[in-house]
């Protein structure tokens, strides 16, 4: 999604589905903070961050997916396309790197 947020309260009816998987998230998030300070077991917090990163992944996929239909799919040139495609592909990419070392 390139365009800048604007000052307008209506969401698209594409963005509500998203919208709403990153309010679970966001509580999912508040759920692994208060296991932190009730000094849960180490086991069962690492297994919620897991959860709330893989489906932060899912959102982040379906997001990329809006951007490729809405973007890629429109009516650009040879050359517009290529670029988009090509910055489409390096988001892709930065999706998928591992982010800690094994």
């Amino acid at each position: 999604m390139t365009e800048q947020a604007t000052s307008t309260t209506t969401t698209p009816p594409e963005v509500e589905p998203l919208v709403a998987r990153l309010r679970r998230i966001e509580g999912q998030i508040r759920g692994i903070q208060r296991m932190l300070e009730e000094d849960r077991v180490c086991e069962d917090i690492v297994t919620q961050v897991m959860a709330a990163r893989t489906a932060l992944d899912q959102v982040s996929l379906l997001i990329l997916d809006h951007h490729v239909q809405r973007c890629l799919c429109s009516d650009q040139g040879p050359e517009e396309s290529m670029k988009t495609m090509q910055q489409a592909l390096k988001m892709w990419m930065r999706l998928g790197a591992p982010t800690a070392e094994e």
